[in-house]
C-alpha cells in the first residue's frame, strides 16, 4: 500500500474522503438510466425525489414533501408514517409525469423510513424494496407509545399533535383515511 506522502499519491475525493458518497454505488446507478427514488429525512420533515441523470447534473423530475400532507389533514412529522405517505404522493405524481418504475437510491443514509417512502411509492409505480412492517406504517407503535405514557408526558413529547388537536391515539385511522385521499386524487 502506498504511503500517504510523494509524487504518487492520489488524495480520494472529498465526498469519499467524508464517506458521504461511495461513487461505485453511484455510478451504476448512473449507468442503469432508470430513474432514482432519492429519500432523505431532516428533523422536521421528509422529502421525496423522483431523479433522473443529465448531462451537466441530475434532473429531479418530481417532488413531495411532508409539508403537503398538511393540506390533506396529516401532521408533518419526521416519522415513518409520514414518509409511507410522502413516497405515496412523490409515486402519484411520478405516475402523472408518466414515469413507470423507479429504484431505490438510499446512498450512504440508514433507516427504515426510506423502504416507507418507497413502499408508499409502490402504489403508483414499480419498486423493487424490502417490506417494512404494515403496523408501524400505519403509526399503531406511535398510538401504542402514546397510550402508555402519562398525561404530564404527553404534554411533553406530543406537545405538537395536542396543540394542533390531533388525537394521538386515532392515527392509524388518520393515517387510514389520508392514504385513501392520496389513492383517490391519483386515480383523477
Amino acid at each position: 500500500m502506498p504511503a500517504a506522502t510523494g509524487p504518487k499519491y492520489k488524495v480520494p475525493l472529498k465526498r469519499r474522503r467524508k464517506y458521504l458518497t461511495n461513487y461505485r454505488k453511484r455510478i451504476a446507478l448512473l449507468k442503469s438510466g432508470i430513474p432514482r427514488l432519492v429519500v432523505r429525512k431532516s428533523n422536521r420533515s421528509i422529502i421525496a425525489q423522483i431523479i433522473v441523470p443529465g448531462k451537466i447534473g441530475d434532473i429531479t423530475i418530481c417532488s413531495a414533501n411532508s409539508n403537503e400532507l398538511k393540506k390533506l389533514g396529516w401532521p408533518s412529522r419526521a416519522n415513518l408514517p409520514t414518509s409511507y405517505l410522502v413516497g405515496m404522493l412523490c409515486g402519484m405524481k411520478a405516475k402523472k409525469k408518466e414515469i413507470k418504475n423507479a429504484i431505490v437510491d438510499a446512498g450512504l443514509s440508514k433507516g427504515d423510513y426510506i423502504f416507507a417512502a418507497a413502499n408508499g411509492a409502490k402504489n403508483f409505480i414499480e419498486i423493487k424494496t424490502k417490506e417494512v412492517d404494515e403496523r408501524r406504517i400505519r403509526g399503531e407503535h406511535i398510538a401504542n407509545y402514546f397510550k402508555m405514557l402519562s398525561e404530564e408526558e404527553r404534554v411533553k413529547k406530543f406537545g405538537d399533535y395536542i396543540k394542533n388537536k390531533i388525537d394521538v391515539e386515532r392515527l392509524p385511522e388518520i393515517f387510514e383515511s389520508i392514504k385513501e385521499k392520496i389513492i383517490e386524487s391519483g386515480r383523477g
